[in-house]
């Protein structure tokens, strides 16, 4: 028997139609983006209804039918990232580029786990890193891997902070059997990722320092030194402290060049938050704003976010990749892994938490180079000029006023025209009105904004990462926020 007969095989010829029909149908939805809601306005019950409860197939469909209906499913029942007003969260527009590496690499099939399952896809990863390390102006001779996201890349470089600070004995001996309490260092405004990390690894949410913000909402370096100082003196071990380039609710950088200089003096490691907003510091007007990363020992990025890659991509960085090697190398007596002497190859598994791991490099490899620093450059200075312009337009509107603009960041409030001033006897109402208008914002498909809760006001939140939006997309989401707001704060006091 030459082949074997079976249902999962497709002849060249239905690879082929099936392909350029797909490759048509999302053709003409980029182009259609625009038109589109940006998200379905459907209840999850009644998408229960359009997916049906039958049973799983005893016998298979057509792989031709089973593609153009699914096609059609995903898009008229989904939120569109990629639309020129979403805004939320931060999740960028996808380069169609790297939606043709997902297939590239999902038809190779590459685990980019050992170079010798995956060849050239492990000199690809090591050239991402390399050029995403001279993108944001560290050392090409930093290492790194490709993960999922932000939550991994950080967790990453947690584990590797902790295996470098602390008591060699801790991988034979585990936290238990330390005598001092292992303690992280980060300001409030800090990601949740570390409270995850902290919990997950056995260090317990307690071993966070939470450390209070300036004036302008950066980490307070005064009270930070004197966090660990007491400490030590309490017998705990500092090992780790995480400065923010961009923060989630108002994309602040904090005083990086001040962290480094503070790790230093206190034998720490020094670990850089920068998933969503490090990629800035190609913009040659905000080197300043970044001073200090040079000094980090780990960075965690996410291609995903501010360059514009598909889901999932996040990265950490590392300044001495061996770091990488003490905490996750394994060797056991079934991995006949070995690595040729010639071109300092290396097997990715020893570098992170996964062994089996898909080609993630791939998509963010070729927008590197399809787009370019210059490319990149002026894209990411656009994101932060609309930002500052959905700031400007809401500061000259008598029902907005516009709370704080940092990067492509930008938070407001509505607030209607019949009450008198953002101030304490207003400030439940106007909290309740702005959340109620937020949800109703995302479940109305003409525009999609998030939240953040800045000096204990409820704000509507802008993050623009986005190469589809345009100015006309925020002069149309002035009136759509206004328009709505007005509906609601009517309806609250009928």
């Amino acid at each position: 028997m030459k082949t074997r007969e079976n249902a999962i095989e497709m002849s060249n010829a239905e690879f082929r139609k099936i392909g350029y029909q797909l490759i048509d149908t999302l053709s003409d939805f980029f182009d259609e983006i625009p038109n589109k809601p940006v998200t379905t306005t459907k209840t999850p019950l009644e998408l229960q209804q359009i997916l049906g409860a039958s049973s799983l197939p005893e016998n298979g469909l057509p792989a031709e039918e089973l593609l153009a209906s699914t096609t059609k499913l995903l898009l008229d029942n989904s939120l569109f990232n990629g639309h020129p007003k979403f805004f939320g969260y931060i999740t960028s527009s996808a380069a169609p580029i790297g939606a043709l590496a997902d297939l590239l690499a999902a038809s190779v099939n590459q685990n980019v786990g050992a170079q010798i399952l995956s060849p050239i896809a492990t000199e690809i990863e090591k050239q991402t890193i390399k050029w995403l390390s001279e993108f944001i102006g560290v050392s090409p001779n930093y290492g790194g891997v490709l993960v999922s996201g932000g939550n991994m890349a950080n967790f990453t470089a947690f584990l590797a902070a902790r295996t470098a600070k602390a008591p060699k004995d801790i991988k034979e001996n585990g936290l238990s059997n330390s005598s001092k309490q292992l303690v992280t260092y980060c300001s409030k405004s800090t990601h949740t990722w570390i409270d995850k990390a902290a919990i997950l690894f056995g260090h317990g949410s307690k071993s966070v320092r939470w450390i209070p913000t300036d004036a302008s909402n950066k980490m307070n370096i005064t009270l930070l030194e004197q966090s660990i100082k007491e400490d030590i003196q309490q017998g705990h071990q500092p090992f780790m402290v995480v400065g923010t380039a961009g923060d989630v609710s108002t994309g602040i950088v904090d005083n990086l060049e001040a962290i480094a200089a503070t790790c230093k003096t206190f034998d720490l490691w020094f670990h850089i938050d920068g998933a969503y907003g490090i990629p800035a510091a190609i913009i040659p007007e905000l080197k300043a704003m970044f001073h200090g990363i040079q000094e980090a020992d780990s960075i965690a990025l996410d291609p995903h976010k501010w360059l514009y890659s598909p889901l999932e991509a996040g990265c950490t960085l590392v300044k001495n990749p061996k770091h990488l090697i003490d905490t996750y190398s394994s060797h056991p007596e079934y991995y006949n892994f070995s690595l040729s002497e010639e071109g300092e190859s290396l097997n990715y598994f020893e570098y992170g938490l996964q062994n089996s791991r898909g080609f993630r490099a791939l998509k963010v490899w070729l927008a590197l180079q399809q787009i370019g620093s210059n490319g990149y450059t002026k894209l990411i200075r656009e994101d932060i000029e609309l930002a500052k312009y959905f700031y400007t337009l809401a500061d000259h509107h008598e029902a907005l006023k516009p709370i704080s603009q940092n990067l492509s960041i930008t938070t407001l409030r509505y607030i209607p025209t019949d009450i008198k001033g953002d101030n304490e006897n207003n400030a439940a109402y106007l909290n309740t009105l702005n959340e109620k208008l937020l949800n109703e914002l995302q479940k109305g498909g003409e525009l999609f904004l998030s939240n953040a809760i800045i000096a204990d006001q409820y704000c509507l939140r802008t993050c623009i990462v986005n190469f589809r939006t345009t100015k006309k997309d925020i002069e149309e989401s002035i009136k759509i926020i206004v328009k709505e707001g007005q509906k609601i704060h009517q309806m609250l006091q009928s």
